[in-house]
């Protein structure tokens, strides 16, 4: 009896420690996570709609990213490269309630929503550790920068901008603020 539940026990533990590595090696080993799927919008200087809220009868398009999509939030997406530069993303603010958020390989490291922005403009510029430093070097003391600069965990990654539309009338202006968004690569200037 005692082997009986020495060996069922071992085999419980055995197959827990399987599973757990199976979960855990998921991430690593999927080809469609979140920045792979938002590569294809890196050359692109708005953000890709991966959804835009369906307006009337018309079902939610085919290629959309969620499986469950909010019917009241329309969303895209901007994947970056910092090794080309940092990414500079603006959005400017309506009626709408707007938010942007930054997000790495191991997930959300930055979010914002309208309520910081700054006479109606929300300018944020994602760039690496030495991007940043290389900006600070070289502001103006006379005239700051009124930029919001988030250092980013590495290199690649993807800004994911949702607006909410209260009202089914609202729905095609809150998919319009999202494709209003700019996402740009601000490109490293020559010093001559």
């Amino acid at each position: 009896m005692i082997r009986l539940v020495y060996a069922t026990l071992t085999g419980l533990v055995l197959a827990g420690i399987v599973h757990i590595a199976a979960v855990l090696a998921i991430p690593r080993l999927s080809e469609t996570d979140a920045v792979s799927k938002a590569r294809s919008s890196e050359n692109l200087d708005h953000p890709q709609a991966i959804y835009t809220i369906a307006t009337g009868a018309a079902p939610a398009p085919p290629e959309a990213w969620l499986p469950i999509p909010d019917p009241a939030v329309a969303v895209g997406v901007c994947a970056y490269d910092l090794s080309d530069g940092p990414m500079r993303v603006s959005a400017r603010t309506g009626p709408l309630a707007l938010s942007l958020a930054a997000h790495g390989r191991q997930g959300a490291f930055y979010a914002v929503t309208d309520q910081a922005a700054v006479r109606g403009a929300l300018d944020l510029v994602i760039l690496t550790r030495a991007q940043y430093d290389q900006a600070l070097a070289d502001d103006d003391e006379n005239e700051p920068s009124r930029d919001v600069r988030i250092v980013a965990p590495g290199e690649r990654g993807f800004v994911v901008v949702r607006v909410i539309a209260g009202l089914p009338s609202q729905r095609p202006a809150a998919n319009e603020a999202v494709r209003a968004v700019s996402c740009t690569t601000d490109a490293p200037a020559d010093k001559s």
